[in-house]
């Protein structure tokens, strides 16, 4: 139910390639012979091998006379005997614990120990969590609470340490009436740990019956955090018990609480949860938290589930029945389901691979259908969610959902326009799946910046899958040697800059930012340049890889290690490393680059979607605004489908360069694709008549008249569709200019 020592290790230590050795360690894997030879580890089989008090003695030892390299030796050699956590407490406490604690503390600000040193420090927390968390450890501990003085001290501090692994059995000690003494020292220890208690015992409330109910609600009021104002709302609502409704009434008063609207403040607690704040997340770095439950017949139980999906799941609990008190009221307020919508999506998107979540099990419908059964302004309202915390997945679940559902009156949600702000998303993905959106819903009225949506849709045909990248480095050899790595794997690169403002005019000028490099020895340099980043509107969202020095990948570690767009790295790992890096980085904070065939898509789409304006001929949303880049995109399209499918839009563009252009293309054709391509001029010249130039006409005529019958016939339909006066087809009746 908690983190293994490898998760953890895994979670704070390097990625260099002596980090990489060291989580092989601690994962079991065993120290390779030649590393270990290298590290001064004694042979396995050799009858002087010392002892792990020795190991450990020496590595204290040599950390505090500065002798770094025998230091390392004696802990790597340590840490490759795969010490469990229980094993490894037992080691510390057969010596001075004190003395282990602080000078390993001091070994994690050495660059080259501190990996080593994280590793243990993980290794006996761990341990140590595992021995108090242990349901016999956590009964014998209970039982010490009516013992000596020094025995219940002891017992309260281990109790309080094991968290909320302990109030299931806590609880069943504070609700003992035949034991006062046992459930006056229990209570004492459940207002001890504090927040900890506070979900389980509100959980267990819910359920009770009233003498129980009692007795919590009461309890709940002696803890000093808010946390528990929604149950005890609740309860006082629900309750029909004037005893229970007191108790807990007189708790909110006890805590301030003002607002008592239940759904109100389980909503608001839902929030803290959607934002994993720290103060709702009982076990910092581990790999899994509690959800809690209760059975009148088995009393509090408790659920583990992976940290990634959590804060989700306690969100939509609380939500569930914010819903449920709205409904029996007023009915479910929009924000509510929004909120519940987009913690859904949330799980869904963070849910590590393969995991089977006991909080939304597989039987139950996916987060897009309740995304899109929701409707078009729940879908904005998780829109607007997502572009104010940066969230891109998000963001493109959410626009799925608008363009599945949205219709004329799509563009407004209370004051936001989420639809239009995702046009200047620092995502290309998101831009063109917001106009895409947009273009679905058909709006019927013009609206401030609608000359951005076709645009944004040409863009799509002319160039998805580019990608572009900027690396911000002082020294112009590191820039170049940096610049090569990414060009190599079809980056376009933007000039040399050692900060943002210094290319401020090419970056304006880029369609987007796919991958943004740091390139900065010191941590404060590196700072100041993430905080300009994510300041600025074109990279707020920019994924970014930081190489940087040693004594600067501590700290930025530490800085931006919870960070999922934001990775560093040292610059001394190599450029392959970087590449690798950078590779995994866009994956995570963006999907990934815009792939080839994920681009052809979107030229689809968008072609599809700009045929549908010219069909209507929408006014609020002209294609005529893309005319010159649908020109130049028939002009660089190298397959023929695309060709046909934009002067097919083309043609239903009232401008004589669309008309022009289709001809010129048709001209530069040949066989059946120029035939189609005269077809859509003909289409063209009906509608708005013809606008072609003299020398196009004169060509068209000449193929008239000499090409393949073929050719020929199409050709004659064009003139035909343009109307030619009778003296330029006079020579054609005439028989002069024949075809011989």
């Amino acid at each position: 139910m908690t983190e293994s020592f490898g998760e953890r290790v895994r979670r704070i230590s390097s990625i260099s390639a002596k980090a990489a050795l060291l989580l092989a360690l601690v994962a079991g894997a065993g120290l390779p012979v030649a590393v270990a030879q290298n590290a001064g580890a004694a042979n396995a089989a050799a009858q002087d091998r010392p002892s792990d008090a020795a190991l450990l003695a020496n590595f204290l030892h040599f950390v505090m006379i500065d002798n770094h390299e025998l230091a390392e030796n004696y802990g790597m050699e340590l840490l490759g005997r795969g010490l469990s956590p229980s094993d490894f407490v037992k080691l510390v406490e057969s010596g001075d614990t004190d003395r282990f604690l602080s000078v390993t503390r001091r070994a994690t600000r050495l660059p080259n120990l501190a990996n080593i040193a994280d590793a243990f420090l993980a290794l006996h927390q761990t341990g140590l969590l595992d021995r108090a968390r242990d349901p016999d450890e956590i009964s014998r501990n209970i039982q010490l609470l009516t013992g000596n003085l020094r025995g219940r001290l002891l017992a309260q501090e281990r109790l309080v340490y094991a968290g909320e692994y302990a109030v299931p059995q806590l609880l069943t000690a504070y609700l003992d009436r035949n034991n006062i003494s046992l459930s006056a020292e229990a209570r004492k220890v459940l207002i001890a740990m504090g927040r900890q208690s506070v979900v389980p015992l509100g959980t267990a409330m819910m359920k009770m019956a009233p003498a129980d109910q009692e007795m919590v609600a009461d309890l709940l009021g002696q803890v000093p955090y808010r946390t528990s104002l929604a149950y005890l709302a609740d309860v006082a609502q629900s309750t029909t018990t004037d005893a229970v409704r007191n108790a807990a009434q007189r708790s909110i008063e006890r805590l301030g609480g003002v607002d008592a609207d239940p759904a109100g403040l389980y909503q608001r607690q839902a929030e803290g949860y959607y934002s994993e704040r720290s103060e709702v997340t009982s076990f910092p770095g581990e790999s899994h938290q509690l959800l809690w439950s209760y059975d009148p017949r088995q009393g509090l139980l408790m659920t583990a589930v992976r940290t990634e999906v959590f804060h989700e799941a306690m969100a939509m609990r609380l939500l569930e029945r914010a819903m449920e008190l709205q409904a029996a009221q007023s009915g479910v307020a929009p924000d509510t389901l929004a909120l519940w919508v987009a913690s859904n999506y949330k799980r869904d998107i963070g849910s590590p691979d393969g995991y089977e979540n006991p909080a939304y099990p597989a039987s139950r419908r996916g987060a897009d259908y309740f995304g899109v059964a929701a409707g078009p302004q729940v879908a904005q309202l998780v829109l607007g969610r997502a572009l104010d915390t940066r969230n891109t997945a998000l963001a493109r679940r959410a626009l799925s959902a608008v363009e599945q559902t949205a219709g004329v009156s799509a563009l407004n949600v209370d004051a936001r326009r989420p639809l239009l702000e995702a046009l200047d998303y620092p995502n290309r993905r998101v831009q063109y799946e917001a106009a895409l959106a947009i273009a679905a819903s058909s709006p019927a009225q013009a609206f401030p910046g609608s000359d951005r949506v076709v645009p944004t849709l040409a863009s799509a045909i002319r160039g998805a899958s580019d990608q572009y990248a900027v690396i911000l480095a002082r020294e112009a050899e590191l820039y170049q040697r940096l610049r090569g790595v990414l060009e190599a794997k079809g980056y376009t690169v933007l000039p040399q800059g050692a900060t943002l403002s210094d290319i401020s005019a090419p970056l304006s000028e880029a369609p987007g930012i796919e991958l943004l490099v740091v390139a900065e020895n010191t941590g404060d340099r590196a700072t100041q340049a993430v905080d300009a980043i994510r300041s600025n509107s074109k990279t707020m969202a920019t994924p970014v890889l930081i190489l940087t020095s040693p004594d600067g990948y501590i700290d930025l570690t530490r800085r931006y290690g919870a960070d999922d767009t934001i990775a560093v790295r040292q610059l001394a790992a190599g450029d392959e490393a970087a590449w690798r890096s950078a590779e995994g980085l866009v994956e995570t904070a963006s999907g990934g680059p815009i792939s080839e065939s994920e681009g052809a898509e979107y030229r689809a789409r968008s072609l599809a979607s700009l045929r549908d304006l010219a069909v209507a001929n929408s006014t609020v949303l002209s294609v005529g605004d893309a005319a010159p880049s649908l020109i130049q995109a028939l002009n660089q399209a190298s397959d023929e489908n695309t060709r046909l499918a934009i002067a097919d839009i083309l043609a239903r563009v009232n401008q004589a360069r669309a008309q022009r252009a289709i001809m010129d293309a048709a001209l530069n054709a040949s066989g059946p694709e120029r035939a189609a391509l005269f077809t859509s001029v003909a289409s063209s010249a009906k509608h708005f008549g013809g606008q072609l130039e003299e020398r196009q006409v004169r060509r068209l005529m000449e193929l008239a008249n000499q090409g393949s019958d073929e050719e020929a016939a199409s050709a004659a339909s064009l003139m035909g569709a343009l109307n030619l006066p009778n003296s330029s087809l006079l020579p054609m009746v005439l028989g002069k200019n024949a075809k011989n």
